[in-house]
């Protein structure tokens, strides 16, 4: 029986039988955060924050810069850690989601993926669209009670 290299094994056979790993980005700017309505994805219609896939040897901070660059062709600084979920909501899919917290360093938000994406904006902390994605919301809460996990 001939076998396969690992390399050659397709990555869509894997992911339906394991979590994924996303990271997600609560971007500040003067007690603003950064938000956009999400299309043609699970949580469609809910405001998120910027975030994705970690790509294969990619550092959590990596993910969270290429990611924010993609999606609203901003620039982020003093990236750090806010918290950890078990995301089950969207079910069938499941990711294990960390939330990474950032400044805004310079650039308009522009909406790079509109396909994924209606707009983006800053919204008052204490005065944010609704509905928030499931993530999102986490962060939101993670930011104001320095609670930094859930299952």
């Amino acid at each position: 029986m001939k076998t396969q290299p690992i390399s050659s094994v397709a990555i869509q056979e894997v992911p339906a039988a394991y979590p994924k790993v996303g990271v997600g980005v609560m971007i500040l700017k003067e007690n603003k955060v950064l938000l956009g309505k999400r299309k043609n994805a699970h949580g469609e219609g809910e405001y998120a924050n910027t975030g994705g896939h970690v790509e294969l040897l990619e550092s959590l901070f990596e993910t969270a810069r290429r990611e924010t660059l993609e999606e609203a062709g901003i620039t982020i600084k003093n990236i750090r850690f806010l918290c950890v979920s078990n995301v089950t909501k969207y079910a069938p899919k499941h990711y294990i989601d960390i939330g990474l917290l950032a400044e805004w360093e310079r650039g308009e938000p522009q909406n790079l993926e509109p396909h994924k994406r209606e707009n983006w904006d800053w919204y008052d902390l204490d005065n944010l669209p609704q509905p928030l994605f499931a993530p999102t919301a986490r962060y939101i809460e993670a930011y104001k009670t320095n609670c930094n996990f859930w299952d």
